[in-house]
């Protein structure tokens, strides 16, 4: 996957702006402290442990591989929104996509995790994805409208696949769409978000 080279200003739902560019080098420090602020019982749910110094790092270190694309959303010069887009650089599943969204709690239903997600996808289909996959545990009822509303359908339970903080399992749904069928659903979906290249 070529590295996203990306920058322009959205407006949101309710008239919001903020700049959304690609992440790189030396956005360590900003995707920790977004990170860190995020609740624990959310952070629980992702498959990494995003507040430590050596997630970043290596994170990073996937972009400049080309094996990820990630779009952070700044406001005031602080991260409030951060979409990954991870592909295999080879073997037989080149052609799928992994989405992950996270988005500060302040930010959300105005429809920026949309907006970033229909960012992510073109760049994904500009470079020969044509499927996409995310993975929604069960309680997680937003993200899974959201991701219903693309277009996404549920193709797998991992059922007890997740544990909660109290020790709970929870199922893990699996959603994949075509990349030629997420853009029908974006473009009823177009008004929530105007992008503007700077």
């Amino acid at each position: 996957m070529k590295k996203a080279r990306f920058s322009t200003t959205i407006k949101l739902r309710g008239g919001s702006s903020l700049t959304v560019r690609a992440a790189g080098s030396g956005d360590e420090d900003a995707l920790l402290a977004f990170y860190k602020e995020l609740p624990q019982d959310e952070r629980l749910f992702l498959k990494d442990d995003v507040t430590s110094r050596g997630w970043a790092e290596r994170f990073i270190e996937r972009i400049q591989r080309g094996e990820a694309a990630s779009l952070i959303a700044e406001s005031g010069g602080k991260v409030v929104a951060e979409a990954t887009l991870y592909r295999a650089t080879h073997g037989w599943s080149t052609h799928v996509g992994e989405l992950r969204i996270a988005v500060a709690r302040s930010w959300r239903r105005k429809g920026l995790g949309t907006a970033l997600a229909g960012q992510l996808l073109h760049l994904g289909a500009d470079q020969g994805a044509d499927k996409i996959v995310v993975e929604v545990v069960q309680d997680q009822t937003a993200a899974l409208r959201t991701f219903e509303k693309l277009g996404f359908q549920q193709e797998a339970v991992l059922r007890g696949h997740v544990k909660d903080a109290n020790g709970i399992r929870r199922d893990l749904l699996v959603l994949a769409n075509d990349v030629s069928h997420i853009w029908a659903a974006m473009e009823a979906l177009v008004e929530d978000a105007e992008f503007e290249r700077s």
